[in-house]
């Protein structure tokens, strides 16, 4: 699939996401962008629900900013790691969505708590690599996450189903 148009990106990864849920017995409502931490909530037959963030490429890799995770803070030209930040909604679950031939579109799930860790971790060694300067730009935050370092995460829907069954409500 070689969808051009970002927007489109990111909407066609919401749908399948709400898809793959639908299939796995859940409901979801999908926000199309309009909820800032959130694309979809998921919902059990019981009545638990969990949002869910998705993040979606065609290729490369997809981009965050560290500073959305992790409290930074500038020594001279240098980044220094401070506290985690904290989750900004109870549960809130990641779907990275990588889009392929049409039906072998891969999908990573894991929760906030583990995403933060392992963005933490390959930040760490990077700036470690770099003695803690950032090459290019010492003041940005951009990390990339190559579909790779979600390996072990991949086709991980238990994490959103198990929640939702045990009629865990997200407040």
């Amino acid at each position: 699939m070689a969808l051009t148009d970002n927007q489109l990106t990111k909407q066609v990864g919401e749908y399948l996401v709400a898809a793959e849920l639908a299939r796995r017995g859940l409901i979801s409502a999908t926000f199309a962008g309009s909820v800032r931490h959130y694309d979809i909530i998921a919902s059990g037959s019981e009545g638990g629900h969990i949002p869910v963030q998705v993040k979606t490429i065609n290729r490369g890799s997809w981009q965050l900013n560290f500073g959305n995770f992790v409290n930074v803070t500038m020594k001279g030209n240098s980044q220094v790691l401070g506290a985690n930040k904290k989750i900004p909604y109870k549960g809130l679950i990641f779907v990275f969505v990588r889009l392929q031939a049409y039906g072998s579109d891969q999908f990573f799930i894991l929760d906030w708590k583990t995403l933060q860790d392992l963005l933490r971790k390959n930040y760490s060694a990077y700036l470690a690599k770099h003695g803690g300067r950032r090459p290019k730009n010492p003041e940005t935050l951009h990390v990339a996450i190559k579909p790779e370092d979600l390996a072990q995460f991949k086709d991980c829907w238990d994490i959103i189903i198990d929640y939702v069954k045990l009629d865990q409500t997200v407040t």
